[in-house]
């Protein structure tokens, strides 16, 4: 069956098992059909109308927890600069494996830049309005800040797109789009853009125009608890992102301050005599104090940033598909009103009516499916990555403590020779 979106309608009916909220739900049967405003979504039991891809594909995939049966694996890596007349800019290579009937080769490698990826991530939004798209890394950087040919700075960008592909490949039906399978496997990806599909992405236009003269009563209990956990989820780790970002800042200019601080004492040791190698120990200890904190820096400059930052990032795209999904409940509400207000006992349902309800329920079906598998991953993602930062700072405490501890017998030898 088509994906409701692409335009095409139901035949069937569409009804609910469960008894609906009178606050939230307005029901008026027509004909055969009972047509119903939304109460949450889908109800228990009832499945997601067919999407982009079969129902198999999603089944197996999404019971592939340990990966055993995954059949497609996407790697991102190889970052190389290209100096040209106009611009500068970074190429990164994509290798794609597979054993899927989709792909005519076992294996693809082409290079890809950042608006190819942009690119392919609008193509995603276009045709999968229902789905949440995994967000890319922000592309633009304040110059004289951040220089984005270093080394660091491509390296990060390299491992936030790798993510971004993986993110797609173990999705269910983003990883069956066309696009997608074009990004993966087209040599000259620019003429591919220049000529388009033969198909067009009805889907995505049929939701961009669905929000002109409809407005919403009431978000659904649970999409608007989604919403409102998206907002302060958001807020939270906006607030310690910057926190995170001062303490950084700060263990950058006590770097400075410790760079200078420890030398001052090799340099002192050549002046004493019995002290001499007591200082040289200061020093020494010093240094590898410092060492042991650039590495901290370090670690959470590549590793747990970026992180926060892929996460506030995912709550705002995850807030625009919420909000398609409200356009197209305002649309169905208002055009059930209008079949309400007929004068006919029992009036045939239009058409447009039928489609704009399958429109909403897939809506319902796929947001819920993916908020599942959010946080599914967000739970995994942040365990992994507070048992990092846990397991770095621990490193970072017993490196000084052993540095300092290193001193101390120099210092009682002192005192027994004494």
């Amino acid at each position: 069956m088509p994906h409701p979106l692409a335009g095409s309608s139901s035949e069937e009916g569409v009804g609910g098992d469960s008894t609906p909220s009178p606050d939230l739900l307005m029901a008026r049967s027509f004909g055969d059909k009972d047509l119903i405003l939304p109460n949450g979504g889908t109800p228990a039991g009832t499945s997601s109308p067919a999407s982009s891809s079969s129902l198999l594909n999603r089944l197996q995939l999404d019971d592939d927890i340990d990966g055993e049966t995954r059949d497609l694996f996407v790697t991102v890596d190889d970052p190389k600069k290209h100096v040209c007349t106009m611009e500068t800019y970074i190429t990164y290579r994509i290798t794609t494996k597979s054993t899927r009937v989709e792909f005519d080769l076992p294996e693809y490698s082409v290079r890809r830049r950042y608006q190819d990826f942009d690119w392919l991530r609008n193509k995603l939004e276009e045709s999968q309005p229902t789905h949440l798209i995994p967000p890319l890394p922000e592309k633009f950087v304040v110059k004289g800040v951040v220089d984005r040919f270093s080394e660091e700075f491509v390296e990060t960008r390299r491992k936030a797109l790798d993510k971004f592909l993986k993110r797609i490949t173990d999705h269910p039906v983003l990883s069956f789009n066309e696009h997608f399978n074009v990004f993966l496997t087209a040599k000259d990806l620019n003429a591919y853009k220049k000529q388009g599909m033969a198909l067009l992405t009805r889907v995505g236009e049929s939701v961009k125009h669905v929000a002109g003269g409809y407005k919403l009563r009431s978000r659904p209990l649970e999409f608007a608890a989604i919403g409102e956990y998206l907002d302060t989820f958001a807020l939270k780790l906006g607030t310690i992102d910057r926190i995170a970002q001062r303490i950084i800042k700060e263990e950058i200019e006590y770097l400075v301050e410790l760079r200078e601080y420890g030398p001052v004492y090799s340099t002192w040791s050549a002046l004493e005599g019995e002290l001499a190698e007591p200082l040289e120990g200061v020093s020494a200890c010093i240094g590898n104090c410092s060492t042991a904190l650039e590495e901290l820096t370090d670690d959470m400059t590549e590793d747990f940033l970026p992180v926060l930052r892929e996460y506030i990032l995912y709550s705002d795209s995850m807030k625009s598909v919420l909000k398609k999904r409200d356009q197209v409940q305002a649309e169905y509400e208002a055009k059930l009103e209008a079949v309400a207000l007929r004068k006919e006992d029992r009036p045939k349902v239009p058409a447009d009516v039928e489609k704009c309800q399958d429109r909403m329920e897939c809506f319902n079906a796929d947001l819920k499916a993916d908020m599942e598998r959010w946080q599914n991953n967000k739970r995994q993602d942040f365990r992994q990555l507070l048992m990092g930062m846990a397991d770095k700072n621990i490193q970072y405490y017993e490196k000084c403590l052993m540095a300092w501890e290193s001193i101390i017998p120099l210092l009682q030898e002192k005192q027994e020779t004494k």
